[in-house]
């Protein structure tokens, strides 16, 4: 490690801290290969983490960027969002420059994930941190001798204000399953999103950037081969049903999440495949 990237604990828990020089800050918890907190250059942190949230090494943790792989939520037999994030990751890189700090964590299978998804894999989640930017990249690689399909998705909650305050732009005229809504195919009209009830939406063939605004702020969101958005809050129910979120943290998250989720990948054997979803803080 370096001055740069070095080791450390949060609650108890291992994780890798990325700086920079100009004063760029990231967390990377090992559990699940989990952003847990990325300060641009000069700014505030712009991940939320819950301050419930629970550090065991077994549950998953509620903020930050959760690793979803290889199924999104419930749509499946395995469990919700799959298992990447109840995994305990290895560093296998890391780099630094003068305006830039970069890890990439692995996760290989082996006899507990096969006994869940009978499948040889090997995946990489690359966080690299400089500016005002954090760019994340989900690599998935096939190692075995038959075809596999994943579904996926970076389930980014990001930080604001006041959730009611905001709106996001970019999603007029697409279509989207609302999930709080039984499932039901809807399409966007309105100009931007605004948060006044639970939202849960999967867009399909979102455009590759959308911005969130709030009042004084913004944040760019950009996306690369992953062909759906999703948007979630859990607003004031659902909240009330999650033991690690606060009964008024819906107020100050909201998830903007780059997914491959209507249609899942198909990987041949030996082949790999890779998204990117990248923040830029205004």
């Amino acid at each position: 490690m370096t001055d740069q990237i070095e080791t450390a604990e949060l609650h108890g828990q291992p994780v890798i801290k990325l700086q920079t020089p100009d004063g760029a800050v990231a967390l990377i918890s090992l559990f699940g290969a989990q952003v847990l907190s990325w300060t641009p250059a000069g700014g505030e942190d712009r991940l939320y983490l819950s301050p419930t949230a629970v550090f065991d090494g077994r549950t998953p943790i509620r903020g930050g960027v959760p690793v979803c792989f290889p199924q999104f939520a419930a749509l499946g037999p395995l469990p919700k969002h799959g298992f990447a994030r109840n995994r305990l990751w290895e560093v296998s890189t890391t780099r630094a420059g003068k305006d830039f700090a970069l890890a990439t964590l692995r996760l290989t299978d082996d006899a507990e994930t096969r006994a869940l998804w009978p499948h040889a894999f090997t995946i990489e989640m690359t966080v690299s941190i400089g500016g005002a930017r954090l760019d994340m990249e989900l690599e998935v690689e096939n190692t075995g001798d038959t075809p596999f399909s994943f579904t996926a998705a970076l389930h980014t909650y990001l930080k604001v204000r006041e959730v009611e305050a905001l709106r996001i732009e970019g999603l007029r005229g697409l279509e989207y399953i609302d999930s709080a809504d039984g499932d039901t195919l809807k399409k966007e009209t309105g100009v931007g999103v605004s948060i006044e009830d639970e939202v849960d939406r999967i867009y399909r063939g979102a455009p590759p950037t959308l911005l969130v605004r709030e009042d004084h702020r913004a944040m760019g969101i950009h996306s690369e081969h992953f062909p759906d958005a999703v948007v979630w809050n859990p607003w004031v129910d659902k909240s009330a049903q999650l033991a690690d979120l606060p009964a008024d943290g819906f107020r100050r998250m909201l998830c903007v999440e780059a997914a491959a989720v209507r249609e899942p990948i198909e990987l041949a054997a030996g082949a790999d495949w890779w998204g990117r979803q990248s923040l830029i803080a205004m």
